[in-house]
C-alpha cells in the first residue's frame, strides 16, 4: 500500500535517552513517542501558533506517524502483520489558549486510515504540552495490534 500511495518511510530512529523505541507484549506493539524526525534531522521545531503554522504542525504529525510505521516495520519485519492501529497518543506544544490539537493529530490519524483502511481507525488522545523533546511541536506514541 505504501508503494501505491507513493509513501516513503524514514529510517527507524534509535532511542535518545534511557528507554527503548518499542515493546512487544503479547499481540501488541507499544511504540515510544515519535517526533518529526526525518532521516537524521528534526524537521520542525517551535510552538504552534507562534513560529509553527497549523499546516506545518499537521505535517509534523504525519511525519511522527511515518516514524511510528518505521518503528513498526523494524519491530515486526513487515507492516503486513498489523491487524489494527489500537491507539495514538498525540501531544502538541502550542501557545497558551490554542485549542486545535485534534486538527493537528489528524495528520497522523488520517495517514493510518489512508494506509490501513478500517484497521487503521483507532482510539486517540490529542492534548497540549508545555514543552516537548528537542523543541518539537508534536510527539505521538502508539499501540498497534499484530499477528
Amino acid at each position: 500500500k505504501l508503494v501505491e500511495l507513493g509513501i516513503e518511510l524514514p529510517q527507524a530512529a534509535a532511542a535518545v535517552a534511557n528507554y527503548v523505541t518499542y515493546i512487544i507484549d503479547g499481540g501488541q506493539l507499544w511504540i515510544a513517542g515519535q517526533v518529526p524526525f526525518w532521516n537524521g534531522a528534526v524537521k520542525y521545531t517551535g510552538l504552534v501558533g507562534e513560529n509553527v503554522s497549523l499546516d506545518e504542525a499537521v505535517d509534523a504529525a504525519r511525519i511522527c506517524a511515518l516514524n511510528i510505521l518505521a518503528q513498526t516495520k523494524a519491530a515486526l519485519g513487515s507492516l503486513d502483520r498489523v491487524t489494527r492501529i489500537v491507539k495514538l497518543g498525540g501531544f502538541v506544544n502550542a501557545v497558551p489558549g490554542f485549542t486545535d490539537h485534534p486538527k493537528i493529530i489528524n495528520g497522523a490519524s488520517d495517514l493510518m486510515v489512508e494506509i490501513f483502511g478500517d484497521k487503521g481507525k483507532h482510539a486517540r488522545s490529542a492534548v497540549g504540552a508545555g514543552g516537548l523533546p528537542l523543541g518539537v511541536p508534536v510527539e505521538i506514541d502508539a499501540v498497534i495490534a499484530f499477528d
